[in-house]
């Protein structure tokens, strides 16, 4: 270490960057340094320009004033006059410090770096070599041990935010740790960094933000975009979560509260589809905010005014979109995440012709849903294009899913699209979409207003049209009532019920109440998750629709194959992949999707398929293609596995 007390010696093998700012040695004379040299490295050891100078050069830094060096006794006042040697105390809090970074990780500040700590899982030899003797307990234990233990706490925890809060807590302490205990207990933990957890989360990230994990830009970055993108430790980013926190969920405007979106879907996309955590990049646009009581809120983090909207919008959104291109390149995937309706059909319209783009809420649910679809024509027999679809929910989750429908129905038939849509009705808050509305449809509705007198509410809808697919995307809770589901098996042996709205409180219904009011002859899945459901002495377990099972999966096949933009064929391929994974076993107990325990062979089964399309439609640019993609797609999946170090 470095010290400004007029002497410097190397502290634990490790060099230390000198920042340019280095202040003037402070004792009556400056001592030359003896040679040595200085890595000019980050925190991430990459080579840092014009943010370090050699020790050499250190005595010839311009001192403040004119005059000889500047005496002062760095002696501390407290703690029995340990030496100041950053200046920190005897500086006074209108006079600027130098901000030391550790360069090379060694002795405690690598147990304090999450990417390389890994607690008492350090060996002997590990110890000895970075200077951590006397820093840990003597005991060393494997990392196996050290899940055991964490999930043992986990469990203790009965308010799931207490669970959240834990598991971020260690994502900032351990990072492979964090992942190893996700992926081997993920159907646990799953509820717990994603829905309906962090739609809790982020509610309340105001109270409970300690450390950032992600970037935030906001309207005070415009015209500095691509310099803040610069700021971001990491340089080979492959995958960007972004939102502007309009549409957090059914939880509606949480402003840059919505951050905890981008973090927990890109924990996802390591855990689940294998992309490193370091090139996963969480980012929130803070254009302000329309919700009151966060205004109000005087722990609200972000800016304190109304949203921007138009040309204002759109111009830092085109900031952003330019600035990842020329900084990360042209084969980076951008996830929008919960935008509102209008800006998130707008931005994927923009962007799909000339960036790497995909919207999870209008594509990836679109894919999870058509995926169960094709699994329950197991269960309730024929095809597609012989079932008739009602949905609770216009906006782009229900729209995108109708959309997909509608392409898979055409593909399978070799029917126009326009007339496969004839096959899918939609409600909205006025009631059912028909073509006496036209007018006053927004552009997304349009498509799906067919012939048909008007309908005011879903149970009439439910009635008039006799559907045998009935679809939730509302985010209202409570809104297939008993008589809804009574008329749905009223049509239909097995009636097909997916209540996608999430969080759990926003449910269209619950698994309890489907099968109650079927009579068990629902089949039924959800967005957030529900328990196995006794009726008439028999347990009925229900799917859970979760994009989780598509996305992670989508972006591995992406990354693998190069391919430089998202296509409907590659959605569909997802579909099928993930269809193909529903066993009988699942299907015999109503399940028309996989377990979650098989996740990552799920994922690596989506990501060739989907890497696979990429080639076939031209769009990849890896070449030559990997003669097993399978194969390929788990070789360059993330390893949470402790490395060992010299």
């Amino acid at each position: 270490m470095f010290s400004i007390g007029g002497s410097c010696s190397y502290l634990n093998s490790s060099f230390y960057g000198v920042s340019k700012s280095l202040v003037q040695c402070t004792h009556s004379k400056v001592l030359p340094p003896p040679p040595m040299a200085v890595a000019s490295l980050s925190s991430n050891n990459r080579q840092v320009d014009e943010t370090a100078v050699s020790i050499q050069n250190a005595s010839h830094i311009p001192s403040s004033s004119s005059s000889t060096t500047v005496e002062k006794d760095l002696k501390s006042s407290v703690c029995g006059g340990v030496e100041d040697v950053y200046g920190e105390d005897s500086a006074t809090e209108d006079q600027y410090i130098t901000p030391w970074t550790v360069t090379v990780a060694s002795g405690y500040p690598l147990l304090r770096d999450p990417h390389y700590n890994k607690g008492l899982a350090f060996n002997g030899k590990e110890r000895d070599a970075h200077f951590l003797r006397g820093l840990l307990p003597p005991v060393v234990i494997s990392q196996d041990l050290q899940v055991k233990k964490m999930m043992r706490s986990m469990r203790q925890y009965q308010v799931p935010l207490q669970r959240y809060m834990a598991m971020m807590e260690l994502q900032e302490r351990n990072e492979r740790l964090f992942y190893k205990l996700l992926i081997e207990n993920v159907e646990e933990l799953l509820p717990v960094v994603y829905t309906p957890t962090v739609g809790e989360a982020c509610q309340k990230y105001g109270s409970i933000f300690r450390q950032p994990q992600g970037l935030f830009i906001s309207l005070k970055e415009k015209g500095r975009i691509l310099e803040v993108l610069k700021n971001w430790p990491e340089k080979k980013i492959q995958v960007i979560v972004v939102t502007d926190g309009e549409r957090i969920l059914g939880l509606g405007d949480l402003g840059c509260q919505g951050m905890g979106i981008p973090i927990g879907k890109l924990s996802l996309y390591t855990a689940l589809g294998g992309i490193r955590p370091s090139a996963c990049l969480p980012v929130t646009i803070d254009v302000g905010t329309n919700n009151e009581q966060l205004l109000n809120d005087e722990f609200y983090i972000g800016l304190r005014r109304k949203r921007a909207t138009g040309q204002e919008y759109a111009e830092l959104m085109e900031e952003f979109m330019s600035a990842v291109k020329q900084n990360y390149g042209e084969k980076v995937l951008i996830q929008f995440e919960d935008f509102a309706n209008h800006n998130a059909f707008d931005l994927l319209s923009k962007y799909s012709s000339t960036h790497l783009v995909f919207n999870d809420d209008i594509q990836g649910t679109a894919a999870v849903v058509l995926s169960g679809l094709m699994a329950s024509l197991n269960l309730v027999g024929g095809t597609l294009s012989e079932h008739t679809f009602l949905f609770l929910g216009a906006g782009e989750a229900g729209t995108g899913i109708a959309e997909l429908i509608a392409i898979e129905m055409s593909k399978q038939t070799g029917a126009p699209l326009e007339e496969s849509r004839k096959k899918i009705w939609l409600v909205d808050s006025k009631g059912l979409i028909v073509r006496s509305r036209m007018d006053s449809l927004q552009h997304f509705k349009r498509p799906w207003a067919h012939e048909h007198e008007p309908v005011k509410n879903l149970l009439d809808a439910v009635k008039a049209i006799r559907p045998t697919v009935l679809i939730g995307s509302s985010g209202a809770g409570q809104t297939f009532t008993e008589e809804v589901v009574q008329a749905m098996s009223s049509y239909n042996k097995k009636p097909v019920i997916l209540a996608l709205s999430n969080p759990t409180s926003q449910s269209e219904c619950t698994a309890e109440e489907a099968y109650k009011w079927s009579e068990g002859r629902a089949v039924f899945a959800s967005g957030s998750p529900f328990g196995p459901v006794e009726y008439n002495g028999k347990v009925y377990v229900s799917g859970q629709a979760n994009n989780a099972y598509v996305f992670p999966g989508l972006g591995l096949g992406l990354i693998i194959s190069g391919a430089i933009r998202v296509h409907d064929d590659m959605l569909l391929a997802a579909s099928e992949a993930l269809a193909e994974q529903v066993s009988q076993e699942n299907l015999d107990k109503g399940l028309i999707y996989p377990p979650f325990a098989n996740i990552r062979k799920i994922s690596a089964q989506i990501a060739a398929r989907v890497a696979a399309k990429a080639y076939e439609l031209g769009l990849a640019t890896r070449l030559p293609p990997p003669e097993n993609l399978v194969e390929y797609a788990e070789s360059c999946m993330y390893s949470p596995n402790y490395r060992n170090y010299h």
